[in-house]
C-alpha cells in the first residue's frame, strides 16, 4: 500500500469512527434534554468521510430517521465514502 492509500483508509475510518460517536451523542443529548449538536455539523461529518458512521448511528441509535435530508442525505453520503475509500486503495 501507498502512502495515499493508507491516508485515505485512516481518514475513512477516522470518520467514521467521529460521526458514529457525533450521531450517538446527539442521540443521548435529545433523551437527556441537554445542549444538542447542530444538524448542519452531523451533515458535514457525513459529508467528508463519514457517511457509514452517520449511517450506523441513525440505524443503531435510531436517531434521524424521521428527518427527511437525513434519511435521503447520509445514504448518499456513504455510497460516496465507501466509493472514494474503495478507488484510493485500487487506484490509488
Amino acid at each position: 500500500m501507498n502512502t495515499l492509500q493508507i491516508a485515505v483508509i485512516a481518514v475513512f475510518a477516522a470518520m467514521t469512527a467521529l460521526t458514529f460517536i457525533l450521531f450517538a451523542a446527539d442521540k443521548y443529548k435529545a433523551v437527556k434534554g441537554k445542549w444538542r449538536i447542530p444538524e448542519a455539523t452531523l451533515l458535514t461529518c457525513a459529508f467528508f468521510m463519514g457517511g457509514v458512521g452517520a449511517l450506523l448511528g441513525m440505524i443503531l441509535c435510531r436517531h434521524k430517521t424521521k428527518h427527511i435530508k437525513f434519511v435521503i442525505s447520509v445514504p448518499i453520503f456513504a455510497v460516496l465514502s465507501v466509493a472514494v475509500a474503495v478507488c484510493a486503495f485500487l487506484f490509488g
